[in-house]
């Protein structure tokens, strides 16, 4: 996700500081997305597309937080853990100046609880993009208890400068996207686990019923099976309510390194060889 929401801040003629653990990461990272630019610029043959040269000078790829002491705006996506976040926030505090907005790319975890954290609880909001960034337009923004309105503009005035739109809602565990898509896959999961219909006619019914372009369990593999897992566990955290309890399929598929499209293998099989 950080990678295609980096692609597509660089594609809108900012510069761009892409932070990740280490170099082997950021190597394949670099790789994606000049993968990703050159299938853009084949899908779109116009005179206003920027060469992919010119997009990747704009970004910077580091393992060093401390490049982040001149940033004007952070988005922020990694693991949907609350103590792996809760330390990088308050590191991120003590790096970035004060005028410095935190945007939260998280799945569930409650937006409030991640500003408790910062000494700049007005300054930090919610971001949750779609996968894939580059060709979703719609983001789904929260509004924290703190967050000012201030922060809320100049997230929106971020979002049109990328050709995308946002829809700003309040804060709650899983907002209302994924409040709603996590419970629909876990219970698509339960279906293939309790064998009443194999993933392909599971989600065959969603696509010619209902016209998804992806069925819930095509949804989850896109996703990944580890971040849908950690969002549920957020939620049933969140809400003490049984119906967010994952599936045991779910957890055997994530134990087994079944994460769908980015390990090879989850409701459907991605490798090479299979296409």
């Amino acid at each position: 996700m950080g990678v295609g929401i980096a692609q597509s801040l660089a594609q809108s003629e900012f510069q761009v500081l892409l932070i990740d653990l280490n170099d082997e990461i950021l190597g394949r990272a670099r790789h994606q997305i000049k993968e990703n630019l050159r299938l853009h610029a084949l899908l779109k043959k116009n005179a206003s597309t920027p060469r992919a040269s010119v997009v990747m000078d704009r970004i910077s790829f580091s393992t060093d937080y401390q490049v982040l002491e001149g940033a004007d705006f952070l988005i922020e996506n990694v693991v949907e853990k609350w103590e792996v976040k809760r330390r990088l926030y308050q590191q991120m505090d003590s790096i970035c100046p004060n005028r410095t907005i935190f945007a939260a790319n998280t799945s569930a975890i409650p937006i409030t609880r991640i500003a408790s954290v910062t000494k700049r609880p007005a300054k930090v909001l919610g971001m949750h993009f779609m996968n894939p960034a580059p060709m979703k337009r719609m983001v789904e923004v929260i509004r924290g208890y703190h967050t000012a309105e201030e922060t809320i503009d100049t997230a929106r005035k971020l979002l049109v400068k990328m050709e995308k739109e946002c829809v700003i809602v309040n804060d709650s565990p899983g907002f209302v996207s994924n409040r709603v898509l996590m419970l629909t896959i876990n219970e698509a999961v339960f279906l293939a686990y309790e064998g009443v219909a194999p993933a392909v006619e599971i989600d065959l019914i969603f696509k010619e019923c209902f016209g998804h372009k992806m069925g819930p369990l095509e949804t989850a593999d896109l996703i990944g099976l580890d971040t849908i897992l950690l969002s549920l566990e957020v939620l049933y955290e969140s809400f003490s309510d049984s119906k967010y309890r994952p599936c045991p399929l779910l957890k055997k598929m994530v134990d087994a390194g079944l994460y769908g499209r980015k390990s090879g293998e989850g409701f459907y099989s991605y490798r090479a060889a299979d296409f």
